[in-house]
């Protein structure tokens, strides 16, 4: 049986865990190949390892998305190994928690910027000339988008800016036959949350003001990633999909 994504080929930033990792070994099981990026080789060697025993073919590409020469690198390397790039999932994201905006520096700001909401210009510029009719540009939102945390000041305005540039591509883009969507993922249990991204208090009740009463884990929406690159999403464009356990929007 064919998969919703045989032959495609994609670049996944973020991809050495949490969502990206899900993502990777979610498109490998439907048949894409994959280029897989962030600042960790060895965990991208893991995933890799995983796709590959699905019968995929999986490049490493160590990137550092807050540095532009490294996403253009990332960009060539990802043509290089693969040919035509016809998804990019613009996963890679910085979340630290703050109590105060008199606790972030502009060098923590302009590191978050850059992370999120530079890296995903940069990809996408320097390969949207080969994209082609039918490729599809998805990118990681998020519920604080639209019901931002007092403590995560800076990521909540790079997820707004990420639904925003999501609307505002698909309608330039759409007529070239590129889709852009984004999915906005609630409480989900990922590195960001246990690497600074969220308050010892806040993680011992993550997700449980959740209809579902529970967080949620990266596998569990891999999925809708992989309906929005299939062709027969073919409808989808500008949308942004949620994935909250019942909460938040849209």
């Amino acid at each position: 049986m064919t998969g919703l994504l045989e032959g495609r080929k994609a670049v996944i930033t973020g991809a050495g865990r949490g969502i990206g990792a899900a993502v990777a070994l979610a498109f490998a099981r439907e048949g894409a190949d994959v280029v897989l990026a962030s600042r960790s080789e060895e965990e991208l060697n893991g995933v890799a390892a995983d796709v590959r025993a699905l019968g995929r073919q999986a490049v490493v590409v160590p990137t550092d998305m807050a540095y532009r020469d490294q996403v253009l690198a990332l960009a060539r390397q990802a043509t290089d190994a693969l040919g035509a790039i016809d998804i990019i999932v613009s996963n890679a994201g910085r979340q630290q928690t703050h109590a105060s905006i008199l606790d972030i520096s502009t060098e923590q700001f302009d590191w978050t910027m850059k992370t999120n909401i530079y890296a995903p210009f940069w990809i996408i510029k320097a390969a949207l000339p080969s994209l082609r009719p039918g490729s599809a540009i998805i990118a990681t939102t998020s519920e604080q988008a639209y019901d931002p945390s007092p403590d995560l000041y800076d990521y909540a305005q790079t997820k707004a800016a990420t639904m925003n540039y999501v609307k505002s591509l698909a309608k330039q883009l759409g007529p070239r036959g590129i889709r852009v969507n984004g999915v906005a993922p609630g409480p989900i249990w990922t590195p960001l949350q246990v690497s600074g991204g969220a308050t010892e208090q806040k993680l011992e009740k993550f997700g449980a003001n959740t209809p579902l009463g529970r967080p949620g884990q990266p596998a569990e929406l891999a999925s809708i990633y992989v309906q929005l690159a299939a062709s027969d999403a073919s409808y989808a464009n500008g949308q942004v999909y949620g994935s909250s356990g019942g909460s938040g929007q849209p």
